[in-house]
């Protein structure tokens, strides 16, 4: 895993704010992690320019920084417009089809921009439209989801703890056991 830091001057982030949305008391706002593609892109272009054997061009750094404030203005700040769920759910279709999707998938590791595109959404919308319908955040959903069928194992089957864990999506046997302890307040010992 790599990071890079992007650092935008409050002075600067009021100007593109202004030059943008016509305001300049914007702030950003604090969002769900998920993989928001268009900033991995650039980012990695940000990356690609400053390992550049020659040195970086600064007006070709300047602007990806640029795209990249204006981009988060747009999708992550208080002025942002309003995303299209209005506070309402998932459609009954979409709905249907990642509740199956999740009861096909849920033992493997998910992504929110994973599941976002099986109902055509941007992971932000579909984070919140997905809470709005279920209650819950995806991520506690297929938690939930793994619990339930690790429950089913241990009580039902003598398979050995790690197989258990393994088939139920979580990392390791002592992954499993902290999380039934912390959500259920039981050892997988207990089941049996």
């Amino acid at each position: 895993m790599e990071n890079i830091i992007v650092s935008i001057s409050p002075d600067s982030f009021a100007e593109l704010a202004g030059h943008e949305l016509g305001r300049s008391d914007v702030n950003l706002l604090p969002t769900h992690v998920t993989l928001d593609r268009t900033a991995l892109q650039f980012a990695k272009l940000i990356r690609t320019e400053l390992g550049r054997h020659q040195k970086a061009n600064d007006l070709c750094l300047d602007s990806l920084i640029t795209l990249l404030g204006i981009h988060a203005i747009r999708n992550y700040s208080d002025a942002a417009k309003p995303r299209a769920t209005g506070g309402r759910g998932l459609s009954e279709r979409a709905t249907k089809r990642i509740e199956e999707y999740l009861r096909e998938n849920f033992r493997r590791k998910l992504t929110v921009a994973e599941l976002a595109g099986i109902c055509d959404l941007s992971p932000g919308h579909f984070a919140d439209a997905f809470t709005v319908t279920f209650g819950t955040s995806p991520h506690q959903y297929v938690l939930e989801l793994r619990m339930s069928f690790a429950e089913q194992l241990l009580t039902n089957s003598d398979k050995a703890l790690a197989e258990i864990a393994f088939l139920s999506g979580f990392s390791s046997q002592s992954h499993l056991t902290s999380t039934l302890r912390t959500h259920r307040q039981r050892t997988p010992r207990q089941y049996r």
